[in-house]
């Protein structure tokens, strides 16, 4: 009996430690962090916490990625994009996401060699191309525009999201 005990308060410890650790471990600074600090300051610190609890998530690293590039610090958003389209772990969505930041930020270059490797990498995506066709007619390219629209429809055209894609590049409004 007593070795029973023994065995279920050891579980009981050790099941706690592992809690305290963890929250140890990921609890972050709160408004600690931006207090008195002035604007751009306190954003970066908050970026740089946000990176560090994202513990190499694609989503979380490719969104703040986002604000570093978009706030006109490229250098660093770059990088963060870099660090997920390396990792040998980048998804097609990762590479959407991605190319959904150089659209937003006008770098329809780059913009454009993401959509297409996303949608190469999966023929079969109706929704990726039914996207980089409106992005091709938003940015003035209407017969490329159409040629992945005909392909998202040939596989879906009762997709919903397909249709608004086509009210929003004509009507020209982005996404959201």
């Amino acid at each position: 009996m007593r070795k029973i005990a023994v065995v279920v308060m050891a579980a009981a410890c050790l099941t706690t430690g592992m809690g305290i650790g963890y929250a140890a471990k990921v609890k972050g600074p709160g408004m600690s962090l931006i207090t008195g600090k002035d604007g751009k300051e306190a954003g970066v610190a908050a970026l740089k916490e946000a990176e560090r609890l994202a513990d190499g998530g694609s989503w979380e690293l490719i969104q703040i990625g986002r604000v570093y590039y978009l706030s006109g610090d490229k250098a660093t958003g770059q990088a963060l994009f870099d660090k997920v389209l390396n990792s040998g772990e980048a998804e097609g969505s990762d590479w959407f996401r991605i190319a959904r930041v150089y659209a937003e930020a006008g770098d329809n270059e780059q913009a454009e060699k993401l959509f297409v490797r996303a949608v190469s990498a999966d023929p079969k995506d109706d929704s990726g191309q039914a996207e980089l066709g409106a992005w091709y007619i938003r940015t003035g390219q209407r017969e490329k525009g159409e040629t992945m629209l005909a392909r998202a429809f040939a596989r879906n055209s009762d997709d919903v999201w397909h249709y608004v894609r086509v009210g929003e590049a004509f009507m020209g409004v982005s996404p959201k």
